[in-house]
């Protein structure tokens, strides 16, 4: 069963739909689909009591029946995000009405913001979730009972799954099919949709920029914008506390607490975002691109991506190069 509601992202309602449509036509009867309406659409489609709900994209999705009428016992719940996750959240009857559908379901999956759903329903209270990458941060704020985890393509925490941004609900999806008809059965519905069985890499592979804190000391702020353009020089503790005119130690402790993460840590998610869109916009070999980033050695770079993307760079470049706007020059990629 999949909820819809206004405002819904139209791609984590159809997405998940379609691997359980068809690991159905390839295995079936496996799989019977249903849309739920909320709030007050009813009726089966077609009927005068049918509701279309608006998706964000502006197309209109006619559910089977409404909230009121879904009664007895469900096998897989499916609940999506979208723009209208806000507002379906702040809707009591979507929440009651998710809180009873449930304790009557063998599992609840949601798809990106879907999250924030099952959150406000308790859902994930004291568990592992993920969401978009980009809602990650604001989950975790909202509900700090959850265990927040922002590079899964979906977790598992009991009978509850959640999935990242968007399309992620389509691996979700294939992960519930390889539980339920085995690992034949999901290779055969990913063969068919074009699509990995299992997507390599985690969700940091597509956010985009470095979220931290900007520092209140100008000193340290200043060493910020400083290192970001000086990525292939030393980098190092003792170099960069040299720059502020503090010791090591004072230095590692002061930038800490300011910019949120250690200097090292630092350094390397900015050489890394570096070393990404060299990779996505240039044709630089992976040698110039460690040089550019300040890695000494191809290796390093290499180890940097595997720890931080769980990809490697030549991976990372199949996937993503001609990702961005233009290709840049090579000697403007600096």
């Amino acid at each position: 069963m999949v909820l819809a509601f206004a405002d819904v992202q139209m791609l984590d309602v159809t997405g998940p739909s379609e691997v359980f449509s068809m690991a159905d036509r390839f295995h079936g009867p496996a799989y019977a689909l249903e849309l739920v309406g909320a709030p007050g659409a009813s009726g089966a489609p077609g009927a005068p009591g049918a509701q279309a709900i608006p998706a964000s994209s502006g197309l209109r999705l006619l559910p089977d029946r409404g909230l009121d009428d879904c009664r007895g016992p469900i096998d897989t719940l499916i609940v999506p995000g979208g723009l209208g996750v806000n507002a379906a959240q702040r809707d009591e009857r979507v929440i009651v009405w998710l809180r009873d559908a449930a304790a009557r379901s063998r599992r609840v999956a949601s798809v990106c913001t879907g999250a924030f759903l099952l959150a406000r329903a308790g859902l994930l209270d004291g568990r592992r979730a993920t969401t978009h990458w980009s809602a990650c941060a604001a989950l975790g704020r909202r509900y700090p009972s959850i265990d927040v985890q922002s590079d899964p393509i979906y977790v598992r925490d009991g009978n509850i799954y959640t999935s990242a941004g968007v399309t992620a609900g389509i691996d979700l999806a294939l992960a519930l099919v390889e539980e339920d008809l085995g690992h034949g059965a999901a290779l055969e519905v990913a063969r068919s949709l074009v699509l990995f069985v299992r997507r390599p890499g985690g969700q940091a592979q597509f956010s985009a920029g470095l979220a931290v804190q900007e520092a209140e000391r100008s000193s340290v702020r200043e060493l910020q914008a400083w290192v970001a353009d000086h990525l292939e020089e030393d980098l190092s503790v003792p170099a960069l506390a040299e720059r502020c005119f503090m010791s090591p130690r004072n230095f590692a402790r002061v930038f800490a607490r300011e910019v949120g993460l250690t200097p090292a840590v630092y350094v390397e998610a900015l050489r890394i975002e570096r070393a990404r869109m060299l990779l996505e916009s240039t044709e630089l070999g992976v040698e110039e691109v460690a040089a550019r980033c300040g890695y000494g050695t191809v290796e390093t770079l290499r180890r940097g991506f595997a720890r931080r993307l769980h990809v490697s760079p030549s991976e990372y470049r199949g996937r993503f190069h001609g990702a961005g706007a233009r290709v840049v020059p090579l000697r403007q990629a600096r």
